[in-house]
């Protein structure tokens, strides 16, 4: 059986049609998942509001324009403050490679094909140019900005929550405000996570930290620019026989020193064991991408085909990719993906198919 995803890359410096096209178009499957999953019973909007304040001041204007554009609603300026949201799963490898003159940072992204936005969005938000794959209509999984400024993100290994952010706000926050790593390792430390994520950064200098992010606040740098989805507190990841993360780890470890040059890195990214194929089963590689600071560029790829993009050289596009097949076309521009129906099966399966993972799942805060 073979899945498909369309990619599309948009470029739109502030908050206007192109993003609430998105919104209209992906917002029935976000409001399934989060009614479902109790997001009514969250934080109230006035809570959510005062904690992008204390936290994010910066973000407050562009919540403003972006709940507008989405029609206003207390729901949907909860959902996209990212304050304390409902819990939520994902894969990823990540690694970073240094050299005297070249540094490149790499992951990539596991997940089922039907829950991923497939969206590139160069934007300038808060005055500075930022790209990056977005998550949760205006967050990002990964980014770079105009000075070089790269991060990306893996999800921790557990089901522990905390009062906090969703992790994809945060990283918008750091492209948004920060232009080095030790801005970026401030920011991670002060503005607290809902839950645990591992993060590398890089910068234009050379710098690069990897960062093990709590639930509920606190930050932690690593020893190795390498991270997938457990954490080094001795604590077990779930599912960890299933997302094999620590065979992921030991390979990245062994693999990182015999690289020649950071350039070769992204290659290693796209077979196995880092490369996942399981995309039946909610966790196959989306795609890789390599955030390249120094020119302030970045690169997806896929098997067989690649989509490279500059902040100065941004071209808005679109592609169709076929996991397990070639590379496909959209026949009308449009994705053909039931976002309603999506969102309702992701509900219905939320509380059922990870169970085989997350033991005692409903009783998991």
């Amino acid at each position: 059986m073979t899945h498909s995803l369309t990619f599309d890359a948009v470029s739109e410096a502030t908050p206007g049609p192109k993003w609430q096209a998105r919104w209209q178009r992906s917002w029935p499957a976000y409001q399934a998942w989060f009614v479902a999953n109790g997001g009514d019973d969250g934080p109230s909007r006035a809570d959510c509001e005062s904690a992008l304040t204390e936290y994010m001041p910066e973000l407050v204007p562009v919540h403003a324009q972006l709940v507008a554009l989405a029609g206003g609603s207390d729901r949907a300026a909860r959902f996209l403050s990212t304050w304390c949201p409902p819990n939520y799963l994902g894969g990823c490898s990540l690694a970073c490679a240094v050299s005297n003159d070249d540094i490149r940072l790499v992951r990539n992204y596991d997940l089922s094909p039907d829950l991923n936005e497939g969206l590139l969005l160069r934007s300038e938000w808060c005055g500075r140019p930022v790209m990056g794959m977005i998550e949760f209509l205006w967050g990002l999984s990964d980014g770079i900005n105009a000075a070089g400024l790269s991060v990306v993100l893996a999800y921790g290994g557990r089901q522990e929550t905390g009062k906090g952010f969703g992790i994809t706000t945060i990283l918008r926050y750091i492209l948004e405000t920060c232009d080095t790593v030790p801005q970026a390792l401030r920011v991670l430390q002060r503005v607290p996570s809902h839950m645990p994520y591992n993060i590398i950064v890089a910068d234009a200098s050379g710098a690069a930290a990897s960062v093990e992010i709590f639930a509920g606040g606190g930050a932690q740098v690593q020893p190795r620019l390498i991270a997938t989805n457990h954490q080094n507190d001795g604590n077990a990841p779930d599912r960890q026989d299933f997302t094999k993360t620590f065979e992921r780890a030991d390979h990245l470890h062994a693999a990182l020193p015999r690289i020649a040059i950071p350039a070769d890195l992204a290659s290693e990214f796209q077979t196995a064991p880092l490369k996942q194929d399981r995309y039946g089963e909610g966790f196959g590689t989306l795609f890789t991408a390599e955030f390249e600071p120094l020119q302030s560029r970045m690169t997806l790829y896929w098997e067989g085909d690649l989509w490279r993009q500059s902040i100065d050289a941004f071209d808005e596009g679109q592609k169709v990719i076929v996991y397990g097949g070639q590379t496909a076309q959209p026949s009308n521009g449009q994705p053909e993906i039931d976002w309603v129906k999506v969102g309702m099966d992701y509900a219905a399966r939320y509380q059922t198919e990870w169970q085989r993972y997350v033991p005692n799942w409903n009783d998991v805060a």
